[in-house]
């Protein structure tokens, strides 16, 4: 399906406005879905509960974004986005109010679950918004801005939260949620353009491919597990085995926030230039770093640099994959990011429920030791991508964009090969000959030929994009 090329038309005042206020709301989201680690002992004492019934807020939350997402997004698709995220801010807002002043855990988990059915929606379109306000060769950088909101969450949100409900109880930052997450709306409403998806230039993928998103899903899924179940119960892996005190929580998960931020700084850089390794350095960081956890977790300053190492390795995995899903979604960028939520969301889901099955029969540690295995079975995955990606036929390496041509409407033309990928047939990708360096010896020898390839007798192979004077159509015959 053919999309427009060009960026709409906003200013780019306004552009940059209306993203900083998308990454503010990523911000409230984050900070609200993983608020319940920080404050797990807190919530666990208040409630009346244990610590794993604590820890299942979280697990509740990530199942229904897992269930929600992609239902959610198909209903939505054509709607603009503008309003898409309205809503779902607003309803986030109050729900999130409601398990502010919950009475009793029943009615805080089903706030919960409200709060997960906005995140399933708003993770599928948010991207999106924001790439489609620029330029496509700016779609790493607009992503990495994009996820600033998303690291400063552990930087600023969940130390912040945390220390607040140390000092205020635990419904005390959820208020403080709430309120910023209704401010977002408001400011969405004004700043964002009302723009049919259709009339996006990040309504499809730049590179579809069926087979390297389905292999980024299973990674994210596997990967997220892994790191997950160590984030889920980090209090009580520093309170027991690092032995830390309650009150020097927050700032060690400072520490651990200020690593995300360093990573989605890093990982910004390389978005647009190597996109395939910026998802697989992240994972390699992470398995080393929770297997030097499982083995030296007792020691604290060692403790904190392995902490701060998962948090630089996962906020980069999370805005690298974001980005790499946006790059080879199959289809449309909102069904392929709702995919990749509920990826995401089976991993958080996953390793809480891990997490606390290993803490009540085999001990806090071995959250660390499971969780490195579960990595490095991530890198593996990804590790497979190249040969993946010659298989499917790919004309460009894992770590480049693969090139597409513009018709005379200055749309993305998409060959009838490409179109047969995505029901799970073989690839075919044209490749744009450009300069006599990159052409093939084929081009050259029918250049030397009068008449050209097919005066001379010489069988065009097929799939073969050049003319008989040597030159590309732009076109995969």
């Amino acid at each position: 399906m053919a999309v427009p090329v060009d960026a709409p038309v906003v200013s780019p005042r306004r552009a940059a406005a209306a993203l900083t206020v998308l990454a503010v709301s990523t911000f409230t989201f984050v900070t609200t879905e993983v608020l319940p680690m920080g404050l797990l002992t807190v919530m666990a004492d208040d409630l009346d509960r244990s610590r794993s019934q604590v820890g299942h807020l979280v697990t509740g939350y990530a199942v229904v974004v897992v269930l929600a997402s992609l239902p959610l997004a198909r209903v939505t698709q054509k709607l603009p986005r503008r309003l898409v995220l309205t809503a779902t801010l607003g309803v986030f807002g109050a729900a999130t109010l409601l398990s502010a002043f919950a009475p009793s855990y029943p009615v805080l988990f089903a706030a919960r679950l409200v709060i997960g059915l906005t995140q399933a929606l708003f993770w599928s379109v948010v991207a999106p918004a924001a790439v489609g306000l620029f330029s496509p060769e700016r779609r790493g950088r607009v992503v990495a801005r994009l996820a600033i909101g998303t690291s400063l969450a552990p930087v600023l949100g969940i130390p912040l939260g945390t220390w607040l409900g140390q000092q205020a109880g635990w419904r005390t930052p959820f208020v403080v949620m709430g309120a910023l997450g209704l401010l977002a709306c408001a400011g969405i409403a004004v700043l964002l353009p009302t723009i049919a998806p259709a009339d996006s230039n990040s309504a499809r993928g730049s590179a579809p491919d069926l087979r390297r998103y389905l292999l980024l899903i299973f990674s994210s899924a596997v990967a997220v597990t892994g790191l997950l179940t160590v984030n889920t119960y980090v209090a009580p892996f520093l309170l027991d085995v690092s032995g830390f005190s309650p009150a020097l929580l927050g700032p060690v998960l400072l520490a651990t926030g200020l690593g995300g931020l360093v990573g989605t700084l890093v990982v910004g850089t390389l978005l647009d230039r190597h996109p395939w390794a910026a998802v697989v350095w992240p994972l390699g960081l992470a398995t080393c770093a929770l297997l030097s956890l499982f083995a030296l977790g007792q020691y604290q300053p060692v403790a904190i640099a392995l902490l701060t190492a998962i948090g630089v390795a996962f906020s980069a995995f999370a805005v690298a994959g974001q980005n790499r899903t946006l790059d080879v979604a199959p289809g449309s960028t909102d069904i392929a990011l709702a995919g990749s939520s509920s990826a995401f969301n089976v991993g958080i889901a996953g390793g809480a429920l891990i997490g606390g099955l290993l803490i009540d029969n085999t001990g806090v540690r071995s959250i660390a030791l499971v969780g490195g295995l579960l990595t490095a079975m991530a890198v593996a995955a990804m590790l497979t991508e190249p040969w993946l990606a010659r298989r499917s036929g790919s004309t460009t390496g894992p770590g480049e964009p693969d090139r597409y041509f513009l018709d005379d409407e200055g749309f993305v033309a998409e060959c009838r090969h490409d179109r047969r990928l995505r029901e799970g047939e073989a690839r075919c990708s044209a490749r744009v000959l450009r300069g006599r360096g990159r052409r093939s010896a084929l081009a050259r020898r029918r250049r030397r030929r009068p008449g050209g390839a097919a005066a001379a007798g010489v069988p065009r192979p097929p799939g073969d994009p050049t003319t008989e004077s040597g030159a590309t159509d732009g076109r995969c015959r």
